[in-house]
């Protein structure tokens, strides 16, 4: 974990909803796991007492970058901010994916809209392509569908108003996928609570293994203010753990939804 002034390299919305930020982060971009995060402070927003958390997207050097959506007052600011600016960074935070071993499992990756960044490093450093399952509620909620195709995936795309791919959600594509065949398949996904409840149910099912990384609200990021713990299973009870540091990414097994919902 470092903490060190980036410096903006490019800001530019990436689609109708999101902007993507690249910044140069000589310290932490050689240092980023798949599914680890950065908590960004906006330095030009004085009365910001919280970093936010980021998604690490790409990594490419000395640069890494972001997804964001334009929802709220700091990342308003945010999307005015331009190259050469700063910004202050902490990270790679967290547990991130399992990058798969040569010759190991096939990857099935699973993300609900803005899930999709979390998991473009693993597709990257996989050294096996599988399929990925991207969902959304519109067409304009799809990210990154091209990028994932460019490294050799098989994308597949759904929508609940079936405005773009498959009418439907996430998880239908992926049952059909797993009753062709489970041998050798391991799920790895990313989205809201819901979704990944529901990929954990499934990975259940078909006995397949699952890694989640859990979409709670965090605040410090570090591990200091528990405000993102969820109930993990340890031994032969559970125990709260933190998603910023143990998590975000979690063995679908271990987390008990009974009481986290």
């Amino acid at each position: 974990m470092i903490e060190q002034t980036v410096q903006i390299v490019s800001n530019e919305r990436d689609t109708d909803l999101y902007f993507r930020l690249v910044v140069r982060a000589a310290q932490i971009a050689p240092l980023v796991q798949p599914g680890q995060f950065a908590h960004i402070r906006i330095i030009p927003l004085k009365d910001a007492l919280l970093r936010r958390p980021f998604s690490i997207y790409q990594v490419n050097g000395e640069t890494f970058s972001i997804l964001y959506k334009a929802v709220g007052k700091g990342t308003e600011v945010l999307s005015r901010m331009r190259p050469g600016d700063e910004l202050s960074a902490i990270g790679p935070l967290g547990h991130g994916f399992s990058v798969p071993a040569p010759g190991g499992e096939t990857p099935l990756l699973v993300a609900g809209g803005y899930g999709m960044a979390a998991m473009y490093l693993l597709a990257q450093r996989s050294p096996q392509k599988g399929t990925v399952f991207v969902g959304g509620r519109r067409r304009v909620d799809i990210l990154c569908e091209a990028e994932f195709r460019a490294l050799g995936w098989d994308v597949r795309v759904t929508t609940e108003d079936g405005s773009h791919g498959e009418r439907g959600v996430v998880t239908q594509p992926l049952i059909g996928e797993l009753r062709r065949s489970v041998a050798g398949r391991k799920l790895f996904a990313c989205g809201p609570t819901p979704m990944l409840k529901a990929v954990g149910k499934i990975a259940e099912e078909f006995n397949v293994p699952a890694e989640l990384s859990m979409d709670e609200h965090m605040c410090c990021g570090v591990g200091v203010c528990l405000t993102c713990v969820i109930p993990v299973k340890v031994g032969d009870g559970w125990e709260y753990q933190r998603t910023c540091t143990e998590g975000p990414v979690f063995d679908s097994r271990d987390v008990v939804w009974e009481v986290a919902n």
